[in-house]
């Protein structure tokens, strides 16, 4: 074979493999970041790997906007509102029987510990938009007779009470069940690899950019190291929601601390050593809702609560007999954590 046939045989290949090389670059996914605000002020991030570099800030914006028209306490003329105020309504949107539903499923599986009709002791307890009536236990007791979803009838077409009084507050399994929204949606314009967060609850499907699992955080539960990070968790096609009472709570005239957590079987504020729980599961409506729950339930049983569910994984953090900070891992994330600078 003479040189110059030889130089125009590598001058092809080097040609086809610039050629290839970019075709590559130019087919590989990018990521897009979307952020926002929804539900009042509470920040959203939205990352997804997409080869068109579609940017979809316009449709999550009216997704969000819609699902708060139905469960936003502070929407006058919201599904939830009119609930609230009137005792019954005819659903518009399709969020507000899922979370009833999701609730109801909740609340059974860990007796009671998880219920969304704790909202008029949300609001005695200064945590909502009611009048703040502190530690009166006739108070407290006479709006216990409200409390249990037992007292809603609803199906996939309506919400009535059974018991006048009753008023629902999903702020603590809504902003899951937004990210899910998100979520499936995101899905439905053929993505398959994303991650949601709206305050600090995320959904993760596929894998990031680097082509790892979404590397999610898990917060210091101290009101004075609010954003730093305790340890972090590979997240692999799941909801995850961490509840704890560093964040909201309220200190009393006689100098003692109260948490937002209610406990629904006695209408008092839970504050006890579990610092704060980190619950992954199929979806982050239900990780919302079971965090939540862990929280009153405390550790050992929100230990054998997790355990009794092969969906569920958690990660507790609690003080243990001598205020020393410790950590308890369901078996599935055994191996899974990432250490932080901040957590060494």
């Amino acid at each position: 074979m003479d040189r110059n046939k030889r130089s125009r045989i590598y001058l092809i290949v080097l040609m086809l493999s610039i050629f290839a090389v970019y075709t590559y670059r130019e087919n590989r996914p990018k990521e897009v970041l979307v952020q926002g605000t929804t539900m009042g002020t509470i920040a959203y991030n939205v990352k997804y790997l997409d080869r068109k570099q579609r940017n979809f800030k316009k449709q999550i914006d009216s997704l969000l906007q819609d699902f708060n028209q139905a469960l936003s306490t502070y929407i006058p003329d919201s599904e939830i509102s009119t609930f609230n105020l009137k005792g019954k309504v005819n659903f518009q949107l399709p969020y507000f029987y899922d979370v009833l539903e999701a609730s109801k499923t909740v609340n059974e599986a860990t007796d009671g510990a998880f219920d969304p009709t704790v909202g008029p002791l949300i609001d005695a307890w200064g945590f909502g938009d009611g009048k703040f009536i502190g530690p009166d236990s006739s108070q407290v007791d006479s709006l216990m007779e409200f409390v249990g979803l037992n007292k809603i009838n609803f199906d996939n077409n309506y919400a009535v009470k059974t018991v006048p009084g009753v008023k629902l507050n999903f702020s603590a399994i809504a902003k899951g069940q937004a990210i899910d929204v998100v979520g499936d949606w995101l899905s439905t314009q053929g993505l398959k690899n994303y991650m949601v967060e709206i305050g600090g609850e995320v959904r993760a499907r596929g894998k990031n950019i680097e082509g790892a699992y979404w590397t999610i955080g898990i917060e210091v539960p101290d009101e004075k190291r609010i954003g730093g990070l305790f340890d972090a968790l590979h997240l692999e096609n799941q909801g995850m929601a961490t509840s704890g009472n560093y964040r909201n709570f309220r200190v009393l005239e006689d100098g003692r601390k109260v948490a937002h957590t209610i406990n629904p079987s006695t209408g008092y504020p839970k504050m006890q050593t579990l610092l704060s729980a980190t619950v992954l599961a199929p979806n982050c409506m239900l990780a919302d809702a079971y965090a939540t729950a862990c929280m009153v339930l405390g550790k050992e049983r929100s230990i054998a609560l997790i355990e009794s569910d092969p969906t569920l994984e958690c990660y507790l953090i609690y003080a243990d007999e001598n205020g020393d900070t410790q950590t308890y891992l369901s078996k599935g994330l055994e191996g899974k954590t990432i250490k932080t600078k901040s957590s060494e």
